[in-house]
């Protein structure tokens, strides 16, 4: 368990300097080439990740499973057979998707509401050969449960795309302009990742061997995987091209269009999802470990394991609710300078809740063998989803987007949980905890906005800002506390037996 929470926090950490780094690029971003390129940009990133979906989503992972298998039954030359036919797969795809973009880029419009994202869409797209790659080579890191060069990468790449996009970006003469020399920056960054993971696979020695046996397994193991995230990445791609089709039907300009669209999806959108992102390093690591104890049938601390995770991943959601909905506009102009950023963030704080539930656990299920059930559920969510953002920008425009994302992740959210109960032997004990932690936001919210109206006049908003948030964080774990949604005899417990671990290192 120690050596579990040591790799917890070396990849945290990590992840948490990527997207930092990532989400003040993102401001660089808007606030260099604004709204509309940031929709433009987003458009076309959308389709990529549609395409990088396809080619790879599901066999990274596959990979790494299956290598776990074959050490396990020490057949070393198997491991070596299963990268071998993941990486050619991966390039038997890749390869003809770019040339086909290439040939038919004059007629690729189609798929965009704004003629500009081709472009921009086409300077990327190369980087579907590298990036498919060096996800292959990550699943072999997954593999190997050696995390650290996959988290190095995972910064170094962040970075070099930074460093590039500034250098592309500054003084760009129009959206268009910085839009475009972003997506450069995204290919280069893709090619850094790719020669730098491919040194270090072969500076760990792994080797490459004929592949044939090991396609079938293969292509059976990662099928449910790959259709699970391409439905996801033909819903996200759909949006982007109906949305922006559908708001300027509504009346809006076609600048007007994009840039509602980049304030929402390019913007508040990636605020929302901080918590997810927060969480996800210890969802990488957990769930090898839910889906050994799933298939050794330790009912006992699987069960533990899905309650730990679900109350962490929800705390730590919960944090994050009442402070956007109570300073979502001061958080949009500080950050993007955006009041419509702003507004959205507001509105959709608490959007956040299902996004947490549904992220961790449609992971949870995914590991054991479950990927056919939450993709039916995805599935059934995002025709919905699709139906609103058709009918609902004539009355509501870009918050379509928020009553189209809730039917996604609250579907997810409620089936996921009751599927657990059902292919868990032991029963999580959740619900109590779900049902109460969304119910106390509603009092740190009430009391956060009377703070704002309170203060805002005399302290301005950014000093409003930092103030009225913490105190309702401090507040929030209050009440956490006070009705036993933290147990702090078990905080202090723990507490003293790491100190006592010390000590004892000390001595010694």
């Amino acid at each position: 368990m120690r050596k579990f929470f040591k790799t917890v926090a070396i990849v945290t950490v990590f992840s948490v300097c990527e997207k930092f780094l990532g989400f003040l690029y993102r401001i660089f971003l808007s606030r260099s080439i604004g709204t509309e390129g940031i929709g433009m940009y987003q458009v076309a990133l959308s389709v990529f990740a549609l395409l990088l979906t396809v080619c790879c989503s599901g066999t990274p992972i596959t990979v790494s499973r299956l290598m776990m298998k074959y050490k396990a039954e020490n057949r070393p030359d198997k491991v070596k057979k299963v990268i071998t036919a993941g990486l050619t797969l991966t390039l038997a795809t890749a390869l003809p998707i770019c040339f086909l973009c290439f040939i038919l880029q004059g007629h690729l419009g189609v798929f965009f509401a704004d003629e500009r994202c081709v472009k921009i869409f086409l300077v990327i797209i190369p980087g579907l050969i590298f990036t498919s790659i060096y996800s292959i080579l990550r699943g072999v890191f997954w593999g190997e449960k050696d995390f650290l060069p996959y988290s190095v990468i995972e910064l170094l790449e962040e970075a070099c795309m930074i460093l590039v996009g500034i250098a592309l970006i500054v003084n760009v003469s129009s959206p268009y302009e910085g839009a475009y020399r972003a997506g450069v920056a995204v290919l280069v960054s893709y090619v850094f990742s790719f020669l730098l993971a491919t040194a270090v696979f072969f500076i760990r020695k792994h080797k490459l061997k004929n592949p044939i046996s090991e396609f079938k397994p293969l292509i059976l193991a990662s099928a449910p995987v790959t259709a699970m995230r391409t439905a996801n990445s033909v819903v996200v791609s759909l949006i982007s091209i109906i949305l922006p089709l559908r708001l300027i039907a509504s009346g809006l300009s076609e600048a007007e269009a994009m840039s509602a669209f980049g304030a929402a999806v390019g913007q508040a959108i990636p605020l929302l999802f901080i918590p997810t992102t927060l969480i996800s390093s210890f969802t990488l690591v957990l769930v090898p470990e839910i889906s050994e104890n799933y298939y050794t049938k330790r009912h006992f601390y699987l069960k533990r394991d899905i309650e730990k995770s679900l109350k962490f991943s929800v705390l730590v959601t919960c944090l994050f609710i009442p402070v956007f909905t109570v300073l979502g506009e001061e958080i949009g102009i500080f950050v993007f300078d955006s009041y419509s950023c702003g507004k959205y963030l507001s509105a959709s704080a608490f959007l956040m809740y299902f996004m947490s539930v549904s992220s961790i656990t449609t992971s949870m299920l995914n590991s054991m063998g479950l990927e056919s059930k939450t993709l039916l559920f995805f599935v059934i969510g995002a025709v919905l989803m699709l139906v609103c953002i058709w009918f609902l920008p004539a009355l509501i425009g870009i918050y379509s987007l928020l009553v189209g994302f809730t039917f996604v992740y609250g579907i997810s959210s409620v089936c996921n949980i009751l599927l657990l109960k059902k292919v868990c032997v032991e029963k999580p004990v959740v619900s109590k905890f779900l049902l109460g932690s969304a119910i106390l936001i509603l009092p740190t919210s009430i009391l956060g906005f009377m703070l704002k109206k309170l203060v805002l006049s005399s302290l301005g908003s950014i000093l409003t800002m930092f103030i009225v948030a913490s105190i309702l964080v401090v507040f929030n774990c209050a009440l956490f506390v006070g009705f036993g949604f933290i147990e702090l005899k078990d905080l202090k417990q723990k507490i003293s037996r790491l100190l006592g671990k010390k000590r004892e290192k000390v001595k010694a």
